[in-house]
């Protein structure tokens, strides 16, 4: 026995694990497949094959260390980066692999100690110091390894993801891309047109908003995931976006069952956002996801516009004013019958309340006025348009001057900004 090797029962503990390692392989894999439940789960070819031949290695590489006192270079350690690779590629969680480096070396420590002798206690405290800092040097290696190649997995699962995303959104045959994405359409989708509202933390005073949206937006992933137990297919900004939730249903709409589900999941969006979540919903095959996307966006949009709560809305929620707010040579007619009350915001405010409300008495408390002001501020737009809130006739008219109004100022203030980035873009200096 060399002077300075570790010694346990008399004999140097790296011959006795050279002279033992296909026991000692045998040894560590039946106790990591009994103690790591997903080893036990992997294919007895991978098991008596791959698998074995890393722990060969790893217990060869570790009887090294113990040989020669030093610790492994990083050369040395690349074997072990690319089994954590592999194990990354088949799904392994990485937790699952860190646990198998650290059984295996228990179980070989444990076989050793009952061989200890008591002038040998020095060198068991030595050795054991030596597979701890090896240990510290293999970990991050096998992590790194792992976190590689399953950050390369991401990226190729998202970008099939992705690409299937636009195939639906495109109107394009999207079949080839669910393949290539591991995925199968289901029979139809519910398209969700989302506009998130701002969390507290996007407006605080020290706090990065950017990162605080991020973060909104993970949670909202978070809680679609957990609603479906799997990815589902989203193009989301803190402010919002498109998600296709995928149904079993019947695709010309949902029941009454499937609707207040879809409730819930919005509300429970809102929750983990925590902000208001609203939006508009369209029921579609996978063919007419491009379709419905359209819709479900201008449903959101009219929802918006005319004061509709938080929640989930369908086109047949917003019939009436989805079809004022499209154009017509009536709509700019219908939107000039309000030029006269435009002028006094008191009273246009009134009449949206009044229509909305359907009575004068809820009105003024939603206003915080007397009833009577309310009826002087009716009388005045009867005066000002010649249509009377008071009459039933007119009502129906009013309201579609109403909505036709606010979708005309929705598309004045949308070409506003449109012109506005075009023209911060003629104005910005050539970078090239």
């Amino acid at each position: 026995m060399t002077v300075g090797d570790f010694s346990v029962g008399g004999r140097p503990l790296h011959e006795r694990l050279s002279a033992g390692l296909a026991a000692y392989t045998d040894l560590v894999l039946a106790e990591v497949t009994a103690r790591v439940p997903a080893y036990g789960l992997l294919p007895g070819e991978e098991l008596g094959g791959d698998i074995r031949r890393v722990i060969t290695q790893t217990l060869r590489s570790f009887t090294d260390v113990l040989r020669t006192k030093e610790l492994p270079s990083r050369d040395a350690l690349a074997f072990l980066r690319e089994s954590a690779a592999r194990r990354a590629e088949e799904g392994i969680p990485i937790d699952v692999v860190l646990t198998a480096y650290h059984v295996g070396m228990q179980v070989v420590w444990e076989s050793l100690t009952p061989h200890v002798r008591p002038g040998e206690v020095t060198d068991v405290l030595a050795a054991n110091a030596l597979v701890l800092r090896y240990l510290e040097l293999v970990t991050p290696a096998v992590g790194a390894g792992y976190l590689d190649a399953r950050q390369t997995v991401f990226d190729d699962e998202h970008s099939a993801r992705c690409a299937l995303l636009s195939a639906l959104l495109d109107g394009a045959p999207a079949e080839a891309a669910a393949t290539r994405a591991g995925l199968s359409l289901p029979p139809g989708f519910v398209v969700l047109a989302l506009a998130v509202g701002v969390h507290p933390d996007e407006r605080a005073a020290g706090v990065d908003g950017a990162v605080a949206g991020r973060r909104k937006v993970r949670r909202l992933r978070m809680e679609l995931e957990r609603h479906f137990r799997g990815p589902v297919l989203t193009t989301l900004t803190a402010e919002g976006g498109v998600a296709l939730l995928p149904t079993e249903g019947a695709v010309d709409g949902l029941s009454g069952r499937e609707w207040s589900r879809l409730e819930r999941i919005v509300a429970d969006l809102g929750r983990a956002a925590g902000a208001e979540v609203t939006a508009g919903a369209v029921a579609a095959e996978p063919a007419a996801v491009a379709k419905a996307a359209v819709t479900a966006r201008e449903v959101l949009e009219v929802a918006q516009l005319h004061g509709r709560p938080a929640g989930p809305h369908r086109l047949e929620d917003v019939l009436l004013e989805f079809q004022l707010s499209r154009p017509s040579e009536a709509l700019g007619p219908l939107a000039d019958l309000l030029n006269p009350v435009g002028d006094d915001p008191e009273l246009l405010r009134t009449l949206e309340t009044y229509l909305r409300s359907g009575g004068r008495r809820p009105t003024a408390a939603a206003l915080h006025v007397h009833p009577n002001t309310v009826d002087y501020r009716l009388r005045k737009i009867a005066e000002l348009t010649g249509a009377d809130p008071l009459k039933t006739a007119d009502v129906a008219l009013l309201h579609a001057a109403l909505t036709a109004r606010t979708a005309r100022a929705a598309r004045t203030a949308r070409s506003a900004a449109a012109h506005r980035r075009r023209s911060a873009a003629e104005d910005r200096p050539d970078r090239g």
